[in-house]
């Protein structure tokens, strides 16, 4: 281009927003404050900022790179003549950016008497609302309404230099109405423990269930953070993409909900060196990473059959629940297969365009050769047992009672003879809802956990869930006795249910959920556990979409 071309007054334009522009392009990630003050200083928009410091960035800072461009692209320009320009501009500043609030209909009938009066004719109505939508939101609520919830969000989320020094964790139901394995009838929304990591975006680690969040989906969500997930994958099918983040996080960032209060998740971080980062009450925005890629995943979920969508006005006169068709075992496959095979692979926005996965190694080449390494819990079931939830039962000559079901093991017995003090009163026990077939007691004597199992070793084994289904269901068919025999005859029906379905149907084969995922058989529960490569497995029906939008924070 020959600069001496350029009129004077395009030319100082792009010198006054090169003054500002420069500094914020010459940064690696230009913080949102600093975009938005400049922004509002130039009179433009933040999305046609941050557009200018992309250009600088390209052309190396030039000041021609800020030059109005014709064509395709280019700002779009008026196509009214410059005195109803000036009328509309005017009533906007006089009446839209006002306290009173006033209405955008207002606005156009305002705009239309005053062109009458000028003598020249009025522009639509569709022209003048075109023009309030493109006044900065930001502006417009700071001019509109004195609203503290609408002040400007200050500074940036300290971007950490090595994966897993900050991990994100929040909750949130899933959009989407689940069927239970066995009748194929509608249970419910699941809910989804989500946990991301801050400095590469990959997700650390998620838990999938159906009872609201607590500390123990915390628990479980950060073992799943921790733990090697190949032997997890295998188990559910999924061996042709890896997941390669694993180890203990050094802090996480979580909001002021009960369950990050409660003991066991604040002692479970201190047993094991992870720092708690509560949000500032009120301040959702110190959780926007996790927040962002949870509306990434839910939008990716509204394609599902059975989704809720986000709210009534979207879902419309759709039928959630007579198109449920998904167990929660292939929702966790299909999140599974979208989290590694799609989000870590996709270009994120956040990053530059840099997939997460390629930032996650980017991190830990970084991390190894400052002679680094994140940390591993050296004994997992430890690990998980610190964040499970705790019950206190005392020990009777049968052993322990847990929700009608007995527990005993042979190890019980010189504690049973000796009635020792320290065995007497109430014991601490541990339970995972994934595998309710034993529970874990903290011997008295040296503070190690005891395993034990159901006291009739060939009942099956089953989640927390399946036995609060099988109990609601021995009490239908009989209310006044309910007890350990009924609950596993309900069991027992339930799975035989499932087995009939599986036999008559194909599809309901390839549906049957979650009996051997997560759990042992007590025969298995001696030893380290069944190999989950012999696990049954599912072949998955091909990676989901491309993810449209990720999360950009």
């Amino acid at each position: 281009m020959d600069l001496e071309t350029v009129p004077k007054a395009v030319w100082q334009k792009a010198e006054e927003r090169a003054v500002l522009l420069r500094p914020l392009a010459a940064l690696d990630e230009a913080p949102a404050h600093l975009v938005r003050v400049a922004a509002i200083d130039l009179q433009i928009s933040e999305r046609w900022a941050y557009r200018l410091i992309r250009r600088l960035r390209e052309e190396n800072g030039k000041v021609t790179a800020l030059l109005s461009r014709d064509g395709r692209g280019a700002p779009r320009k008026p196509r009214i003549a410059g005195d109803r320009e000036a009328i509309i501009r005017q009533v906007i500043e006089d009446l839209y950016l006002k306290r009173q609030k006033v209405r955008p209909s207002e606005v156009v009938r305002t705009v239309q008497i005053e062109c009458r009066k000028a003598g020249i004719s009025a522009p639509s109505e569709a022209t003048v609302r075109r023009r309030i939508n493109r006044i900065d939101k930001g502006i417009a609520s700071r001019r509109r309404a004195d609203d503290p919830s609408t002040k400007p969000i200050l500074g940036a989320i300290p971007i950490p230099k090595y994966p897993l020094d900050v991990v994100q964790i929040d909750h949130t139901p899933v959009d989407v109405i689940l069927v239970d394995p066995f009748e194929r009838l509608p249970i419910g929304r699941p809910y989804l423990t989500v946990a991301i990591d801050v400095m590469s975006r990959t997700i650390a680690g998620f838990h999938l269930g159906l009872d609201p969040p607590s500390a123990t989906s915390v628990g479980l969500c950060l073992t799943h953070v921790a733990e090697d997930k190949k032997p997890w994958m295998t188990a559910r099918g999924i061996t042709d993409v890896e997941w390669p983040i694993a180890g203990k996080p050094k802090k996480v960032g979580v909001d002021n909900a009960g369950e990050f209060h409660s003991q066991a998740f604040e002692r479970g971080c201190t047993q094991h060196g992870i720092e708690i980062d509560w949000r500032p009450p009120g301040q959702p925005q110190f959780g926007g990473i996790v927040e962002r890629v949870i509306g990434t995943l839910m939008r990716r979920i509204h394609k599902l059959p059975g989704t809720t969508f986000s709210n009534t006005a979207q879902r419309g006169t759709y039928d959630s629940e007579g198109r449920a068709c998904l167990t929660l075992e292939e929702l966790e496959r299909w999140l599974t297969v979208a989290i590694c095979k799609d989000y870590h692979r996709s270009g994120h926005r956040g990053l530059d365009g840099t997939a997460p996965v390629a930032r996650l190694e980017e991190g830990l080449v970084g991390l190894s050769r400052s002679g680094d390494s994140i940390a591993i819990p050296r004994d997992m079931r430890s690990y998980l047992i610190d964040f499970l939830p705790v019950l206190r039962r005392t020990l009777q000559r049968d052993g322990f009672t847990v929700d009608h079901i007995r527990y005993f093991s042979n190890a019980l017995k010189p504690w049973i003879v000796s009635r020792d003090v320290q065995t007497e009163g109430s014991l601490i026990l541990r339970r995972d809802p994934r595998d309710i077939s034993r529970v874990y007691v903290l011997d008295p004597f040296d503070g190690s956990w005891l395993e034990v199992p159901y006291r009739t070793l060939s009942r099956p084994s089953m989640t927390l869930w399946e036995h609060r289904a099988a109990r609601r269901r021995a009490q239908e068919r009989n209310a006044a006795t309910v007890d350990e025999d009924a609950i596993f005859a309900a069991f027992e029906e339930m799975q035989q249910i499932e087995r009939e379905a599986a036999r008559l149907s194909k599809s309901a084969r390839r549906r049957q959920s979650r009996p051997e995922l997560d759990r042992q058989t007590p025969s298995a529960a001696k030893s380290q556990g069944a190999d989950p490569a012999e696990l049954s497995q599912d072949d998955t029906e091909g990676p989901p979409r491309p993810f449209t939008d990720i999360e950009e924070w």
